[in-house]
C-alpha cells in the first residue's frame, strides 16, 4: 500500500528499505509526511530486531518504542533506511536507525525497543 521495498540479507543481518517518493507520500506543504518516516524506520529497525533474535527464522516481535528525530525535509527522489542493533538479550533489542536521501543527506534518525514474542 505505501510501496516501500525491504531488502533482508540474512547473512549479513543488515535490512534496507526504499521509498521512491509520490505524491501520496507528502504532506500538505510537500514534503515527505512524518508519518511516512516513521513507518519506514519502524519497518527496518523492527526488521533488524527481528534478525537479532532469530537470524534464520526472522523472530516475531512488536514495537515497545520508537523515537524519532527529524533533521531534514525531502521532497523528491528515493529514500533509504537503514538500522543497525545497538544491544539487547533474549527477548529484547535495542536498534539505532538512519534514514537517508539519495545524496546522503540525513532526513531522520530513530531508537527503538523491540520485543521479542513467543508464538
Amino acid at each position: 500500500m505505501v510501496g516501500y521495498r525491504t531488502r533482508l540479507d540474512r547473512h549479513a543481518g543488515t535490512c534496507i528499505v526504499t521509498l521512491e517518493l509520490e505524491d501520496k507520500h507528502l504532506n500538505r506543504h510537500g514534503i515527505l509526511h512524518g508519518g511516512m518516516v516513521a513507518t519506514l524506520l519502524d519497518v527496518v529497525c523492527g526488521n533488524t530486531a527481528s534478525h537479532y533474535f532469530d537470524p534464520i527464522d526472522h523472530a516475531p516481535l512488536v514495537t515497545v518504542s520508537l523515537n524519532l528525530n527529524y533533521v531534514a525535509a525531502a521532497r523528491a527522489g528515493t529514500v533509504t533506511a537503514t538500522a543497525r542493533p545497538a544491544g539487547g538479550g533474549k527477548s529484547i533489542a535495542y536498534i539505532n536507525g538512519e534514514l537517508r536521501d539519495a545524496e546522503g543527506q540525513i532526513l531522520a534518525t530513530a531508537s527503538g525497543i523491540f520485543k521479542r514474542i513467543r508464538t
